[in-house]
């Protein structure tokens, strides 16, 4: 009789990194997230800086990371389709993959609130330290 097996999540998915390239605009920005919440963010022409994401974002992050089967990812580096693409990616668990592969569905809404709301510049959700 076959057996049946699941996909299980490598890790929690924290630490976890959100880079955000390309684009009309030119963007080059980095989101550091650690276990303890503190997100490091890095934007070209900008100080990098170091801030606490907002404790309701960071549940929402962190349950969300660890829906995604990081095991079934494989490991490359997501890289332009076209002219002036804006390669939004996800990196944890040793594995990187652009925020619309279907596998990181679950992180869409969570990474576009971040990079929106919270971290670049600090904002509302991402208090400076």
């Amino acid at each position: 009789m076959p057996s049946v097996t699941q996909s299980a999540p490598v890790g929690a998915g924290l630490p976890l990194t959100v880079s955000r390239k390309g684009g009309f605009a030119g963007f080059d920005d980095q989101v550091l997230i650690s276990t303890d919440g503190v997100a490091t963010v890095s934007s070209r022409g900008k100080e990098t800086l170091r801030c606490k994401l907002d404790p309701s974002l960071l549940t929402t992050i962190t349950t969300a990371a660890e829906k995604v089967d990081w095991a079934s990812l494989v490991a490359t580096k997501p890289s332009t389709r076209h002219p002036d693409d804006m390669i939004v990616a996800v990196s944890a668990n040793g594995k990187t993959a652009r925020l619309e592969d279907p596998k990181l569905k679950p992180l869409a809404a969570p990474v576009s609130k971040l990079l929106t709301e919270a971290a670049i510049p600090p904002g509302k959700l991402c208090t400076k330290l």
